[in-house]
């Protein structure tokens, strides 16, 4: 006789992911597999290439399981991009904390970004996917990191007007510095054309190579 669990009916009114608060233990390991499987998927493939029946193959569980903790592609999409924002936040206020002050913290942030470069790329493939959708997927990224933005933006005013820092628009400053980083850790085709195969030891030299250029375009005197 099986003993394995039955998978949940499809709830015929839902229209939004199931709230944690209706999540048993096994529940919530199946909602945590659903969206890591849909991370790496979006990352990867890309978001309109993702079906949710090949999903729902490599998880070895019915497309009415994903359906039942995600009632949509859309809202799954949106549940990915909560999880990536609170990953991203979590992982650079830890950098953050451990950082001096000044040219350090700037250091620590990019220092941190490619450290999830090499140990979860997936991360920032999905920031690199929603950069392509745009709104409202772009928008919900946006508006979950907008927190650490502002803060980025006073630390970096702060640091123009005590004369430390070459004076800048704060905003457009973290919006190429933004992309910059993006680009040097997600698109291997791009290294591949200009001749560099990506590797760990790639991945150290562009920081290397970025840091440099951060600290001459921002630094007085530097």
């Amino acid at each position: 006789m099986s003993t394995s669990t039955p998978e949940p009916a499809v709830p015929g009114t839902d229209s939004a992911p199931v709230p944690a608060s209706r999540r048993g233990r096994a529940g919530g390991d199946t909602a945590a597999r659903i969206l890591d499987a849909a991370l790496g998927s979006f990352a990867e493939r890309g978001y309109e290439a993702t079906s949710l029946d090949a999903l729902a193959a490599g998880l070895e569980v019915r497309k009415q399981t994903i359906l039942y903790w995600y009632p949509s592609k859309d809202a799954l999409l949106d549940a990915v991009i909560d999880r990536v924002a609170a990953d991203l936040t979590d992982a650079l206020e830890a950098a953050l904390a451990r950082a001096g002050q000044g040219w350090q913290r700037v250091e620590a942030v990019v220092r941190a970004v490619f450290r999830l470069a090499a140990r979860r790329p997936e991360l920032l493939g999905l920031v690199r996917e929603i950069g392509r959708l745009g709104p409202p997927a772009a928008t919900r990224l946006t508006g979950a990191m907008e927190p650490l933005v502002d803060r980025a933006s006073q630390f970096l005013q702060a640091e123009m007007d005590a004369g430390r820092m070459r004076l800048h628009s704060p905003r457009l400053l973290l919006v190429a510095i933004y992309s910059t980083v993006i680009g040097m850790v997600t698109e291997e085709d791009v290294l591949r054309a200009v001749g560099e195969e990506p590797s760990v030891r790639s991945l150290v030299r562009r920081r290397a190579e970025l840091l440099d250029l951060l600290r001459s375009a921002l630094l007085v005197g530097a």
